[in-house]
């Protein structure tokens, strides 16, 4: 896993001066600590800062000419169907045993789109053909990877970080606020594939391919997506534990040391389980906290003893965590709002002290169906079968009555009540802090449902949940471990096990039923009596963070510092809202999170930068 950086002009328009260009890659320099290359050629420039996984030697180094010479490639993420692609595809004089050598030397007898169908893996690639004279970009199935691009009258600028297209001489002097986005970080606290809060300057979607050519032409591909509509599910499968133990296995491939993440809940344990079974000598890192609200080590422990793997804890108490939130918010180089990213940030941190690679359970609250507000959806989706007026007179009646607890009827769509358990902010407040300013046309249609069936309606909410929702959770944990120079692999978002799930219709009735597959595979592993019910997650107590310790930085930031974007936007009521959570008016500690984080993120990142807005539409 690596951090990269690259140019590719319009007409005779000039890369920037070597010194320039290394000056931005070098902001990446901690995803990519190992080596570092530049490859000029005409009308293009690659970066590469390579973190070394596979095959460690000079030879695994990019950017990488393909054997022809035809393609130059830099890639960032690992291909666990390298070796099998090696072997079906019959690859021979291959100079190294890396997974990019497998890349070039099938870019040159499959081509580009043909290439990226058969990867499976976390990958984001910038691919100059030399023949077509054209720019291809492609990132991951799941977007496990980071793939930044900027669109200039010079060129394209690539990367894998937001600063080094926003700091690029091509845009720094130029940059457009747009509103609507700017909302969206407010309300959801991350930016959504593929815009990003400037204009001209995007994200590659998941499973997405780009053909650019010099002319400034951008043609999109899907090249892999997961439907939201229900496919009818096969009358056989393969048993899901011998799926996931096979990307398991995969993800284990490394020349360097390699750990598993392990909690307190269902997840992680299960692809610690699996490891043990591949690699006897595997080891845990286990994050513990002196507060008994949210510590989950106990129940770690008694997994890791259970499956006899070494475990290492990492013991932290509040002090060592408020400590680290300037260092974390470095890590940042985008606005990104989940707290949760501090403790990522953390053991992230303690982990890479031994290890280079680790192994996580992300994916699998999305996949197989996690999330009580799955369930909260489904039993109260029947309110919006009646006309507003009705239900919401209804709802007082049986409110009132005791016969029900719900603010389900008040909201006006069915789309609003699912988009309102994802935003962080308050739908009002964040229309009078951006008035006449809608939400992108790309948050719309990930939040359109329809109140059908059960089964179709479940699927739909999971669609969400892996295109939106784990879009954030993706971020968090790749700009946390990278800032430590440590590779996460993710081994339920294996495109056969993702697969495996779209295939399989769910069922929640009752919290019982909540990862249901999962709590079953785990039983298989250690005792059901060990099993936690409950989910407490990776978090902090933010409340009381923002109410002491960090009140004072809060309100420097937000009162005493001019806001950011404050052209675009009503800064009066977000600051009221801040003002009103240090009046104890309301408790939403994560929606002033998101305003604190904007804040941070601007001080630390945009700096010499000239303005300028763009109006919603």
């Amino acid at each position: 896993m690596c951090g990269f950086l690259g140019e590719f002009t319009f007409y005779n328009h000039s890369v920037t001066d070597a010194v320039s260009f290394e000056t931005l890659l070098t902001l990446s320099k901690h995803r990519g600590p190992d080596a570092s290359g530049v490859k000029r050629g005409s009308g293009f420039q690659l970066g590469f800062n390579r973190l070394a996984i596979l095959d460690v030697s000079p030879l695994g180094n990019q950017p990488k000419a393909s054997p022809s010479g035809r393609y130059h490639v830099v890639f960032n993420g690992e291909i666990y169907n390298y070796k099998e692609l090696a072997e079906t595809y019959a690859l021979n004089n291959l100079a190294s045993t890396s997974d990019t050598e497998v890349l070039i030397h099938l870019l040159d007898s499959q081509g580009v789109e043909k290439t990226i169908q058969l990867l499976n893996g976390m990958f984001a690639i910038a691919i100059i053909d030399t023949k077509y004279d054209c720019l291809y970009l492609t990132r991951d199935f799941a977007g496990i990877k980071p793939l930044f691009y900027g669109l200039a009258k010079e060129g394209v600028v690539m990367a894998s970080q937001f600063d080094q297209v926003f700091k690029h001489a091509w845009f720094k002097q130029n940059l457009s606020l747009l509103p609507e986005i700017v909302k969206e970080y407010f309300g959801f606290g991350y930016m959504q594939a593929p815009n990003t809060i400037y204009k001209n300057i995007f994200q590659v979607h998941p499973g997405e391919l780009l053909e650019i050519n010099r002319q400034g032409a951008v043609v999109k591909k899907t090249i892999v997506s997961f439907s939201n509509k229900q496919e009818t599910p096969p009358k056989k499968q393969t048993e899901l534990s011998t799926v996931l133990q096979t990307a398991v296995a995969k993800q284990l491939v490394s020349d360097v040391p390699i750990a598993t993440f392990l909690s307190g809940g269902i997840d992680s344990p299960i692809i610690s389980a699996y490891a043990k079974k591949h690699m006897r000598s595997i080891e845990a890192f286990t994050l513990e906290v002196d507060n008994p609200k949210l510590n989950e080590s106990e129940i770690a422990k008694k997994y890791a003893a259970h499956l006899k793997i070494k475990q290492h804890i990492v013991a932290v108490q509040e002090k060592d965590l408020l400590a680290e939130i300037d260092a974390h918010f470095d890590a940042f180089s985008e606005p990104f709002g989940d707290y949760s990213s501090i403790p990522t940030y953390v053991i992230s941190k303690e982990a890479k002290k031994k290890h280079t690679v680790m192994l996580s359970g992300d994916g699998g609250d999305e996949l197989f169906f996690g999330y009580p507000r799955m369930l909260d959806v489904l039993q109260k989706r029947w309110w919006f079968k009646l006309p507003y007026f009705i239900r919401k007179l209804l709802a007082q009646v049986t409110n009132t009555l005791g016969l029900t607890k719900t603010w389900a009827p008040y909201f006006k769509t069915f789309n609003a009540f699912i988009t309102n358990k994802h935003t962080k902010i308050p739908a009002a407040t964040l229309d009078a802090a951006f008035p006449h300013t809608s939400f992108s046309k790309a948050i719309k249609t990930l939040y359109s449902f329809t109140n059908s069936g059960t089964q179709s309606l479940l699927h739909q909410l999971r669609y969400n949940e892996f295109y939106a929702h784990m879009q954030r959770v993706l971020i968090k944990v790749d700009r946390a471990s990278m800032a430590n120079s440590l590779e996460v692999r993710v081994p339920f978002l294996d495109k056969n096990s993702v697969e495996w799930a779209w295939k399989r219709r769910g069922e929640l009735k009752s919290k019982q039923d909540l990862k249901k597959d999962l709590k079953r595979l785990l039983a298989n592993e250690v005792p059901e009596s060990l099993i936690n019910q409950k989910k407490m997650g990776f978090t902090v107590p933010l409340n009381h963070w923002l109410h002491e310790h960090l009140k004072n930085d809060v309100m420097e930031v937000v009162f005493n510092t001019p806001f950011y974007g404050e052209q675009i936007l009503n800064v009066t009521v977000l600051r009221d809202y801040v003002h009103d959570f240090f009046e104890n008016k309301h408790d939403n500690a994560w929606g002033v999170w998101h305003i604190y984080a904007w804040q941070k993120w601007a001080n630390t990142h945009v700096k010499n930068v000239n303005m300028h807005t763009v109006n919603s539409k």
